[in-house]
């Protein structure tokens, strides 16, 4: 029920989990039931990174607790897939197989299916980074890869490069993209390669740090383009009500309206206790039942039609 083949390069499923700010914050007992009865429930997509550098530099163990937990869990790794992070805060004073050496080793693997190259604050030199992206498949370190929030210019750029050299270009986008933030992955510089087939949709940060969901995190979460963190908050009780009115979690329903855009090939999310992992997984069916009723119903909540499709400020 979850599997989606080669949605984002490779055979995976619709859903996966992330580790930001997840399994450091649990009992590790917990993380390794957790992880198991993911995998089996057909989840088997993991995005797992080493939180070291730039607005990321927490120096967090969650990696390492992942490789802990999947081995004490019995886990072989053909029973799941890894999507790696490559940082470009310090790129290329840090380079991607020095990133993929330390992040492999703390993980306790030797590849990953998938890497996704992260933002940035300065514009990068995109030749050299598809360049480098493609030494590093050759040798055989992870399959497809794909980019993280790039402005629209620069993810061209890099299509166009990887096309003109022969080289493997990024073959999907994980975007902020929620009931409330849309603008960039329904937009027409995004939109355009999603709809050529060039790229598939990943969507992330789908509930605001539980924002949208209702809740006031205490933790880090992810950044606020556009600054309508305040207007989504004021959102969370439209999204409980329409949830209400499917019979449904505010969780599923922000996972379902996701699932329901065509682009999309997967949802990641996090999650820190089980029973919020089994909730989410109705949003699969909630999706494939009823997605198109879902989106209209949530149509109004539509927050950054304001903020610039192609991620410039």
């Amino acid at each position: 029920m979850y599997e989606k083949q080669d949605g984002l390069g490779f055979a995976t499923s619709v859903l996966s989990l992330g580790s930001w700010n997840t399994w450091d914050r649990m009992d590790f007992d917990d993380a390794v039931h957790l992880i198991r009865h993911a995998i089996d429930a057909g989840v088997t997509l993991f995005d797992v990174a080493h939180y070291n550098m730039g607005p990321h530099s927490e120096q967090s163990r969650t990696d390492l607790l992942f490789g802990e937990a999947v081995r004490a869990a019995g886990i072989a790794r053909d029973e799941y897939q890894l999507c790696g992070k490559l940082w470009l805060w310090d790129y290329p004073n840090t380079g991607f197989a020095r990133q993929l050496a330390t992040s492999f080793a703390r993980i306790g693997v030797e590849r990953a299916e998938a890497v996704v190259v992260g933002d940035y604050f300065d514009r990068p030199d995109i030749p050299r980074i598809v360049t480098e992206v493609a030494e590093q498949v050759r040798l055989g370190r992870f399959d497809v890869w794909g980019v993280n929030n790039w402005l629209a210019a620069d993810l061209d750029r890099a299509l166009e490069f990887a096309e003109k050299e022969g080289l493997p270009a990024p073959g999907f986008a994980q975007l902020k993209y929620s009931v409330a933030r849309r603008s960039m992955a329904e937009g027409p510089f995004y939109g355009a390669h999603f709809e050529a087939g060039r790229l598939t949709l990943q969507a992330s940060d789908v509930f605001e740090g539980g924002v949208l969901l209702g809740k006031t995190p205490e933790r880090k979460i992810g950044a606020d383009p556009g600054g309508i963190r305040e207007s989504i908050k004021a959102a969370a009780g439209g999204v409980a009500t329409v949830a209400a009115e499917f019979g449904v979690s505010p969780s599923q329903l922000a996972i379902a309206f996701c699932l329901a855009y065509v682009p999309v090939a997967n949802v990641l999310f996090g999650v820190s206790r089980l029973p919020q992992l089994e909730d989410n997984l109705g949003a699969v069916r909630l999706a494939s039942e009823h997605g198109p009723e879902v989106r209209d119903a949530l149509e109004d909540l539509w927050l950054d039609r304001a903020v610039a499709a192609d991620g410039t400020l």
